[in-house]
């Protein structure tokens, strides 16, 4: 009998598949775990916008969690959107009562498209509740100026923000740099040390769900025995290559394609 890991997403849902659950499973399965789904929300959205978001009740949340946990326990969990208070503490409470480990927590805020996808008072007990059990924290340039209070220009405004969130929290904590003009160069902040991750910056538009693509293919690295450092190199390899074998689909920010590494087989 193989044996597999497991990887538990705690986010919300892409109907057109770019990004949120559906692109957090195709990235799990790429990345040969075995993908479970606790869903926040239900969000009408495609690669133009995000039009309507339907927030699903939190003790649902929570009884998703239990049916989980209670039977196939995840190696890791990744944890996406979470757009209210009371979903953030119950996730918060599910996560200690269970002693979840590796733990990425992608604070998504804003959609590629520009869309605000958190309420304001969810942003201030997301720090408090969730950054604290966090392995890693993996927040674009946008979500880090939010969290940290800095306009970010350059590399040591980066600099100055990864500082100032690691005052929420011990976790690793990996500001993408995916809306970086010329590059798509990461930087990590991890045992009071700056790690400088760069990849040639891809020439497409279609990178609907890269945030999400990331964070699960970190969480898939963790839940498989890699360290901090090796899961994001192993992740940016594998967004890269998704990337480079571009679809197109859709009127604006289409999705990643996922299905190479499958269709390669074939």
């Amino acid at each position: 009998m193989n044996e597999i890991k497991c990887v538990l997403t705690i986010a919300g849902s892409d109907c057109s598949g770019g990004a949120g659950i559906q692109a957090d499973l195709k990235t799990m399965i790429c990345n040969n775990v075995y993908g479970m789904s606790v869903i926040t929300a239900l969000t009408a959205q495609n690669t133009t916008g995000v039009f309507d978001i339907h927030e699903v009740d939190s003790d649902f949340v929570a009884s998703q969690i239990d049916a989980v946990f209670s039977d196939i326990v995840p190696d890791a969990v990744k944890i996406g959107m979470v757009s209210n208070v009371s979903i953030i503490k119950v996730i918060a409470k599910k996560l200690k009562q269970y002693s979840a480990k590796n733990i990425v927590l992608d604070p998504v805020m804003v959609a590629t498209s520009g869309a605000s996808l958190i309420s304001n008072d969810a942003k201030e007990t997301l720090v408090k509740e969730l950054f604290p059990l966090a392995s890693i924290i993996t927040p674009n340039i946008p979500e880090a100026e939010v969290l940290s209070g800095i306009s970010i220009h350059n590399e040591d405004d980066i600099k100055k923000a990864l500082e100032k969130i690691s005052e929420f929290s011990d976790a690793a904590i990996l500001v993408k740099g995916g809306h970086n003009v010329n590059d798509a160069t990461d930087t990590l902040y991890y045992n009071k040390a700056i790690s400088i991750y760069k990849s040639q910056r891809i020439d497409t538009r279609n990178t609907h769900g890269t945030g999400c693509t990331l964070s699960s293919a970190i969480a898939s690295n963790l839940a498989k025995g890699y360290g901090i450092e090796e899961s994001i190199k192993n992740a940016k390899d594998y967004i890269t290559l998704v990337l480079e074998n571009e679809i197109n689909l859709g009127k604006s920010s289409g999705p990643l394609n996922h299905g190479y590494f499958i269709a390669s087989k074939y």
